[in-house]
């Protein structure tokens, strides 16, 4: 058996998702109200997500959220009430940030995925 390093050759391809949103999935290890994690999906474009945090109200601040693995974000003590999300896009060369309102509700669910009402190109 050898070891060395294997060359490995990939491109990106532009995702569509006709009639779909960007959705914000709470991750089905998420207890509510201590430990949040949440997966982005249906995310059309050729962009990759590089940072997300959410609106801390009581502090007044954006808090980042740790990327847990794969495409899984988390936090834990997440804020109370409705959780506003926003997310930073790497494409085409340029960086710029996203922000979904509200996308999470107050009492979010493990399982269930939110609609953030806007997607990537």
């Amino acid at each position: 058996m050898a070891y060395g390093v294997v060359d490995i050759e990939y491109r990106r391809i532009s995702c569509q998702y006709p009639g779909y949103n960007l959705m914000f999935k709470v991750h089905e290890n998420s207890r509510f109200p201590v430990y949040l994690a949440i997966v982005i999906i249906y995310q059309a474009g050729q962009s990759e997500i590089t940072a997300v945090e959410i609106w801390r109200e009581d502090c007044k601040q954006w808090q980042g959220m740790r990327k847990a693995f794969g495409a899984v974000w988390d936090i834990s003590n997440p804020p109370e009430g409705s959780i506003t999300v926003r997310f930073q896009v790497n494409g085409y060369g340029e960086q710029q940030w996203m922000q979904a309102s509200n996308a999470i509700p107050s009492y979010w669910k493990a399982g269930v995925a939110y609609d953030s009402a806007i997607q990537l190109s």
